[in-house]
């Protein structure tokens, strides 16, 4: 049976001036700590391992000081149970969705779908990961505001409950390159082999900071198409810059090509030709 004698009252306060005190003290070294770890970190990976790890012992903490706190004011493990039980009953059903996010958040710790700096779409969301909490998940939105790949500058908060009912695709969950294309087509009297030459060399210069560790080197595809030869080189390129060097790229064919005599671009185009008999 719980003692409800005047000296819960003077233990209850010195419960909550000792717990205010140790929380003080915890923010300050984990913030402190926290800084100097990602501070000399060199991969996304690391960066993700020691934010999740400084948050799961902050939730461990958080649990730890209820769980002190109601003994100072109850004055045993008996009062702690019986807290604990109302507390399921009248809670239960009312935290049924932040519970299903902090399982989601469990699955995301455990799994790894993806991790703080990866690139990803949830549902009709795109956005590069900055933060996992026990709630939510943050992102910084690319897309969005304007077409392409582009970061918008907006944060976007998702509920981790989210995760089991929507598709996640992750851009990086391999590495930081994904595969893009820039194509043009030409008309079918042009040299074809040297609009593949002017797409070969003017990729490969635009990605030559990291084509020697991506898995394959810029390739041509080419297909016919009514009003002439398409031809789409493909490279891989880093995932959060795709949309620069995209543009780049496209730029710089244009050009390559516009000064070409052998070659000419092809698009829709109605011509007459009058008979003169």
């Amino acid at each position: 049976m719980i003692n409800f004698s005047p000296e819960i009252g003077v233990d209850l306060l010195r419960g909550i001036i000792s717990l205010a005190v140790i929380i003080a003290i915890y923010i300050f070294i984990n913030t402190i700590l926290k800084k100097v770890l990602i501070k000399k970190v060199f991969s996304k990976k690391m960066k993700h391992n020691i934010i999740m790890f400084t948050s799961l012992v902050s939730y461990l903490f958080l649990f730890l000081s209820i769980i002190f706190l109601v003994m100072s004011y109850t004055g045993g493990f008996v009062g702690v149970g019986i807290t604990a039980g109302l507390l399921t009953a009248a809670l239960g059903w009312a935290l049924q969705r932040p519970i299903t996010g902090i399982a989601a958040w469990i699955m995301v710790i455990l799994t790894k779908p993806f991790e703080i700096g990866d690139r990803i779409i949830i549902g009709q969301v795109k956005g590069d990961v900055s933060n996992i909490t026990l709630t939510h998940i943050y992102l910084n939105e690319f897309g969005g505001t304007v077409g392409g790949d582009e970061i918008s500058g907006r944060e976007i908060i998702i509920p981790n409950a989210v995760l089991f009912e929507q598709n996640v695709v992750n851009y990086t969950a391999q590495s930081d390159f994904i595969l893009d294309e820039v194509g043009f087509t030409i008309t079918y009297k042009s040299h074809i082999d040297i609009a593949k030459s002017i797409a070969k060399k003017v990729t490969e210069k635009a990605t030559k900071d990291f084509i020697t560790i991506v898995p394959l080197k810029p390739f041509v595809r080419i297909n016919f198409q009514a009003s002439g030869i398409d031809v789409r080189i493909r490279y891989y390129t880093i995932a959060s810059k795709r949309q620069e060097i995209n543009s780049r790229i496209t730029e710089e064919i244009f050009k390559e090509i516009m000064k070409e005599k052998k070659i000419d671009f092809a698009f829709p185009h109605t011509q007459v030709v009058f008979d003169k008999k």
